[in-house]
């Protein structure tokens, strides 16, 4: 397997990790109810974000590509966990506002589009994930 793109995680105190991709910095933390100071998103709380923000992207270029203006384009995400093990988002939905200015003829375009960004096709046919565990020399 040949990685494209990567990324390097390390601990950026208490239950807040740093995230380094490309020349970019994110933090993702937990709530104080798991043990975390709530100063950023959890890891769950970002891969929904990483959906909603592909299908953003998506429709962004679909309204740029037919002459309509992305004012009033909106992407609303929210997920539900599963109640039995192992512990994973069961749920996701996503609503996509358009712009007033959509003509209802391009709407069954706008949904065609938005339901295939990446990571939407990503989670629909699932990639492989292989896990190494290297001890540090």
């Amino acid at each position: 397997m040949t990685v494209a793109d990567e990324m390097v995680v390390r601990p950026a105190g208490g239950e807040s990790y740093e995230i380094a991709v490309r020349n970019h910095r994110l933090l993702v933390d937990q709530p104080p109810s798991a043990g975390g100071g709530d100063a950023a998103p959890t890891p769950t709380e970002l891969f929904v974000a990483a959906l909603a923000s592909c299908v953003a992207f998506y429709a962004g270029r679909y309204l740029t590509r037919h002459g309509v203006a992305r004012d009033g384009l909106a992407i609303q995400a929210g997920f539900a966990m599963a109640g039995d093990r192992p512990a994973r988002v069961a749920a996701i939905s996503i609503t996509v506002t358009a712009p007033a200015g959509l003509p209802p003829g391009r709407r069954p375009g706008l949904q065609a589009v938005v339901e295939h960004c990446t990571v939407h096709n990503s989670l629909a046919r699932p990639p492989e994930v292989a896990i190494t565990v290297e001890v540090a020399s």
